[in-house]
């Protein structure tokens, strides 16, 4: 008998919940094919959520079954018509959620997951660092699936407190619940990139320093010098910040690509210009990679960004900074989140390009540079992140403002 028919869907009869669980009845080692799964929109990315049980206890065994989940790889096409994915890295990611041990509970954490990137045209498997947008709904999951405590009958709010084992950190998540559930459709929020207003989640990082390195700034300096060569005749040097916070990012300014089509870069462009952009940043990034003692040959590790002052309009609408970043050597049209938290936090950091962008936009505009709070102009609009730093000058926490949407419950097949 096939493994499909093992499976038996059983649903509470509340009508307001949301609790499918859907498990086969076969415990055989021979892995289940369709697997229990939930697909969820968090931030600008939009991703798979699994139950570690679920999967089989080998993690060798995880990646086939991932890649079969998303379509990948697609070599052709870079579609992912076979599976869940969408052809871009934001939306070609997997969560695997399991409840907290009873030392991480000690700690107020109920559950830990690790994230996944999944390769759109070639095999790669990703443990390397972790998704902001999709950690925002770590706890609206765990809700749903009985994972975590029930909130209080007469509770308006609900924070889950999550670890993540890609960097070794926690996070929490502030979510509105009614009827014991997450309350995602509430008109309270909009987020640049997705349409329409939803829910606040409030998405906190704690002590977010070092989340790959160890450091907030692997190299010990706010700036390095690094030489790259931009043709076989020219060999150019770069200013450049490594911040390591929520995930290691690596920073560069757009003053560094004079003569190249870096404009060009960013609307797009397939000219031969702009793809010569394209590897001078990748190679960049690797050379980034070593000298924060990362592997330069994955690329979800380190990220790369390229920050750049707002022209004058972009400033008069309260834009401090912005950021053109790039997530598995492609063009993000909105900011990856963990990178806008690295962001946000290296712009509190004296001495960062990140830094003196935002001091320079704020004295131009007649304000203090100040602490907390940074307005990030991105392709796809703006987005708000703050970052709080004790008396030692240690990042306390990171925070930003997402929503998130239920999309899908049911099984997936690989």
């Amino acid at each position: 008998m096939s493994n499909r028919c093992l499976l038996s869907l059983r649903v509470r009869l509340r009508p307001s919940s949301l609790r499918v669980n859907l498990r086969p009845y076969s415990t055989a080692p021979m892995w289940q094919n369709p697997i229990p799964a939930t697909f969820l929109r968090g931030g600008t990315s939009k991703g798979i959520f699994l139950h570690r049980d679920d999967l089989p206890p080998e993690r060798a065994e995880w990646p086939r079954i991932f890649l079969g989940i998303m379509g990948s790889p697609d070599k052709e096409h870079g579609r992912q018509l076979n599976g869940m994915g969408g052809g871009v890295s934001s939306l070609s990611k997997i969560c695997v959620v399991a409840p907290a041990s009873p030392a991480q509970k000690a700690q107020g954490i109920a559950v830990e997951y690790t994230f996944v990137q999944v390769g759109v045209r070639d095999s790669s498997i990703d443990y390397s660092g972790n998704c902001g947008n999709l950690s925002s709904v770590i706890g609206v999951f765990a809700l749903d699936e009985g994972m975590c405590a029930l909130p209080p009958p007469s509770a308006t709010h609900m924070t889950v407190r999550s670890f993540n084992t890609n960097t070794q950190k926690i996070i929490d998540t502030t979510f509105p619940v009614a009827d014991s559930l997450a309350a995602l459709d509430l008109p309270e929020a909009s987020i640049a990139g997705v349409p329409g207003k939803a829910s606040t989640i409030v998405m906190e990082f704690v002590q977010p320093s070092g989340a790959r390195t160890g450091k907030l700034l692997p190299s010990g300096s706010s700036v390095d010098l690094l030489e790259i060569p931009i043709s076989p005749s020219e060999t150019r040097t770069l200013r450049v910040s490594y911040v390591d916070a929520t995930n290691p990012t690596v920073f560069v300014s757009p003053n560094d690509f004079s003569n190249l089509a870096f404009e060009e870069y960013t609307l797009g462009s397939s000219s031969t210009a702009a793809a010569r952009v394209s590897e001078i940043l990748e190679l960049i990034r690797q050379r980034g990679a070593e000298r924060m003692g990362l592997d330069p040959s994955a690329q979800a590790q380190p990220k790369i960004a390229v920050l750049s002052a707002p022209d004058k309009t972009e400033a008069a609408e309260g834009a401090d900074i912005v950021v053109h970043a790039l997530s598995m050597g492609v063009l993000h049209r909105a900011v990856p989140m963990t990178v806008g938290l690295c962001a946000g936090v290296a712009a509190n950091v004296r001495g960062t390009l990140a830094w003196e962008i935002v001091q320079q936009t704020r004295a131009a505009r007649g304000e203090p540079h100040g602490e907390g709070m940074v307005r990030i102009k991105h392709p796809s609009g703006v987005v708000d992140v703050g970052a709080e730093f004790a008396d030692d000058g240690t990042v306390k926490s990171a925070k930003v403002v997402r929503t998130g949407r239920r999309l899908m419950k049911g099984a997936v097949f690989w």
